[in-house]
């Protein structure tokens, strides 16, 4: 299958991406689309002498790269997309809708000479083709890694509330009253006209006291439950895949052989 690249060349970078956009949109791989601008070539880049010509090939004209040139220095876009030849016609409508330069025509307005053998004789088109020889191509992949996170459960924690007894004791004074007998003599004798000699009892009530124990519930203390978080940095190493690719030169015999085969 043949390639040709297409160049498309936009006074504004905006519309350059649009167009971007849009061949995105209709299936070309954004990998085949290349947009340089400011942003992606110096000022030291943009006056290099043959940058034009060694990114799209030797045919390129000193016209043609003096618009690229001017264009990019002026804020604009310079568009290439690389694609089989059998979409060329579908990938300019595309480019068309969004107004590329024409470049013979800004070469002109330049007072850029435009070569005889590709000076039109009717109005130029605006994008320029290039054909690619046949080729074949090998695509690179390579991996990356990402880190991302997830929770887990790494255990639980119960916590339970529960009655302990322990012995304590205290110290209290008890009063105690008991009946005794206390005699003493008299020598009064103006007494005996007192002296009853009925019978007679008398009672006293005998107290003491007794430890009375009452317990009273109060708060002591407060016990918080809760997660309490922390950060660590763990380093995470894996392997990751990248496809690379080298050229054998093999010797002609061994060639032969192989053609032979």
């Amino acid at each position: 299958m043949a390639y040709e690249k297409i160049v498309a060349v936009y006074d504004k970078a905006g519309k350059a991406k649009e167009a971007v956009r849009a061949l995105e949109a209709s299936g070309f791989p954004s990998g085949d689309i290349s947009l340089l601008n400011r942003d992606s070539l110096t000022d030291a880049e943009v006056h290099e002498a043959g940058l034009w010509r060694r990114l799209f090939g030797r045919n390129v004209g000193d016209h043609e790269s003096a618009v690229y040139g001017r264009t990019i220095e002026a804020g604009g876009a310079v568009l290439t997309l690389r694609l089989p030849d059998t979409d060329v016609g579908r990938a300019m409508k595309i480019l068309d809708v969004h107004n590329p330069v024409d470049v013979n025509e800004r070469a002109a307005s330049l007072g850029v000479t435009t070569p005889p053998a590709t000076r039109p004789s009717v109005t130029p088109p605006p994008l320029a083709t290039k054909s690619v020889a046949k080729e074949e191509v090998l695509r690179l992949a390579e991996e990356q890694l990402d880190v991302g996170k997830r929770q887990v459960e790494t255990g639980r924690a119960r916590i339970r509330r529960f009655v302990i007894e322990k012995p304590v004791e205290s110290k209290i004074t008890l009063h105690e009253e008991h009946a005794e007998m206390v005699r003493r003599a008299v020598s009064d004798p103006s007494l005996i006209r007192d002296v009853d000699w009925a019978d007679k009892t008398i009672e006293i009530t005998e107290t003491a006291e007794q430890a009375v124990v009452t317990k009273s519930a109060h708060v002591a203390e407060e016990v918080v439950i809760r997660r309490e978080g922390s950060d660590h940095v763990e380093t995470v190493r894996d392997t990751v895949r990248r496809q690379q690719v080298e050229l054998e030169r093999l010797p002609k015999d061994l060639r032969d052989v192989k053609k032979a085969a």
